[in-house]
């Protein structure tokens, strides 16, 4: 990966850092911001989705859909009320998002599966991805 790429990458996590640190307001309890580290840019304008799992039914319920902005990110995801305790997914649709720049991936979609037992808490769920890996964490 060249040096402007990476530079743009820990500028957008600066940034990313920064932004959380100087919100005043509170906002949706989850938050994503997905960062294309290949081309190493935010990954705009790519279409999202929510879901909780309904454990007695062992289906996924779909709470919301959404898309990136221009800086990568979805806010409002989700309510502080609608946030419960569960099993969630998040799905990235990562094969439309790398078709629309003329470029063809690896992965169609992306899921990440997690559990909130305490949704009192600021949850970050990052995306760093490229045509042919990604990898995510648990931010705040």
């Amino acid at each position: 990966m060249n040096t402007t790429r990476l530079h743009r990458i820990k500028d957008h996590l600066l940034a990313e850092n920064q932004c959380s640190a100087m919100a005043t307001t509170p906002g949706s309890p989850l938050t994503t911001h997905v960062l294309n580290t290949g081309d190493g840019v935010p990954g705009a304008r790519m279409a999202l989705s929510l879901h909780r799992l309904d454990s007695r039914m062992a289906i996924w319920n779909l709470l919301t859909t959404g898309t990136t902005n221009d800086d990568g990110r979805c806010p409002d995801l989700i309510t502080r009320e609608a946030f419960t305790p569960g099993m969630y997914k998040m799905r990235f649709e990562t094969g439309e998002y790398f078709q629309g720049l003329g470029q063809s991936c690896f992965y169609p979609y992306v899921e990440i599966v997690f559990t909130i037992t305490d949704p009192t808490q600021k949850f970050h769920l990052p995306l760093l991805l490229s045509r042919f890996s990604y990898s995510t964490y648990r931010g705040s």
